[in-house]
């Protein structure tokens, strides 16, 4: 049986811990969605094509893994693609609350879909996406929470120079 997962966010930037989380879901599934959301109510540093772009080069060694982007609902979303599956990475028990709630909530709106929580590999438990935008705006070192690819980015999008 062939299971089609999404892994949705905003991943502004992808970090290291969505990459390990994209790594084990492409073992498990037989093909991953990742879906990067268009309609955040969030400010970002990155556009979505800027973001897609990233996560492309990024997952390219993944034959099973693809980057697409959504607008509105996660779970019409879900539907048009034939996903039965939405992958969520949890970091700490201050994430559960929250994608508890939401993963209730997918259900009501789409009962075919099953919510899967993965939590992300200990050495990235601290890392965020906001972790890696507040240190990067004042030229700290992010060597250790992104790709190289990513790093780059980061930086040349705030103007500075980072630490290595």
């Amino acid at each position: 049986m062939r299971t089609i997962a999404v892994y949705p966010g905003s991943f502004d930037p992808p970090t290291y811990g969505h990459l390990d989380i994209i790594d084990r879901s492409s073992r498990v599934f037989s093909r991953v969605i990742v879906a990067v959301a268009r309609n955040i109510r969030k400010e970002v540093l990155f556009t979505t094509a800027e973001r897609i772009d990233m996560l492309k080069q990024l997952t390219r060694s993944y034959s099973n893994v693809e980057v697409d982007s959504f607008k509105g609902l996660l779970m019409s979303y879900a539907a048009d693609k034939g996903a039965h599956v939405v992958v969520r990475g949890l970091r700490a028990i201050s994430d559960f609350e929250y994608e508890f709630q939401m993963a209730h909530m997918n259900k009501k709106l789409a009962d075919d879909v099953d919510t899967v929580f993965m939590m992300t590999g200990e050495r990235y438990s601290y890392i965020s996406s906001n972790i890696v935008r507040e240190i990067a705006g004042f030229g700290g070192k992010i060597d250790d929470l992104v790709p190289e690819l990513v790093r780059e980015r980061v930086f040349r999008k705030m103007g500075k120079r980072g630490k290595s």
